[in-house]
């Protein structure tokens, strides 16, 4: 008989901070001294583009916040709060020190490469956003993305091969619009056991009620 098992579907990008953030939230959550009574946890990833029109070789970092923020100063005052919010999980978002702003895409497929069969994309999950948010690493070049699989133990050229693969980028792509298509239109997005849904980089203790609801359903 299989032993039960929580499964937790995020969807979220790796240019976000707030998934970042609600990473280390969930973190949190799963071990709060209550959380020893759910059973086995099963995170899987799914992609979701914050900018998706953006450039495969991506754009100066001073121009997206030019036109997304509509200049500097806006972007500062809002990213000092986001700051913030990251110190208080643990993070120290080097937010000041992206020079270029990534299209996604392939990032993601890197997670969908190291999901593959059963294997957890976690570790990458995690080594991408440190990449874009601590060390100011450029994720959308396949050669940046190569050296990250080969960090996490993975084939580096495989993993090349696979992140420039047009299926493959389809594949995130449709992924993508399907999360869109659910009505997701803001990151991170958590479902439990595909029954209790939380947007947003919700406290420990509301991802727990929210895991506690799902396994009792």
């Amino acid at each position: 008989m299989n032993s039960p098992t929580l499964t937790i579907d995020i969807v979220s990008d790796v240019v976000c901070p707030w998934c970042y953030i609600g990473k280390r939230k969930l973190e949190a959550a799963l071990a709060l001294p209550e959380a020893a009574d759910l059973p086995n946890v099963v995170i899987r990833w799914h992609p979701f583009q914050l900018n998706p029109d953006l450039p495969q070789q991506g754009i100066s970092r001073k121009q997206y916040l030019e036109d997304k923020f509509g200049g500097p100063a806006r972007a500062a005052e809002i990213y000092e709060r986001v700051r913030a919010a990251g110190r208080t999980a643990g993070l120290e978002l080097n937010i000041d020190g992206i020079t270029l702003q990534p299209n996604t895409l392939a990032a993601h497929a890197l997670i969908a490469f190291a999901q593959q069969g059963d294997a957890d994309g976690g570790d990458i999950k995690e080594r991408l956003l440190k990449a874009y948010f601590i060390e100011n690493r450029f994720i959308g070049s396949p050669d940046v993305l190569a050296e990250i699989a080969d960090e996490a133990g993975l084939n580096p050229d495989a993993a090349r091969t696979f992140v420039t693969d047009p299926d493959a980028l389809r594949a995130v792509a449709q992924a993508d619009a399907q999360a869109r298509s659910m009505g997701i239109n803001g990151v991170p997005f958590f479902i439990f056991n595909q029954k209790v849904a939380v947007s947003g980089a919700q406290d420990p203790a509301s991802l727990l009620a929210a895991m506690q609801q799902a396994t009792a359903a």
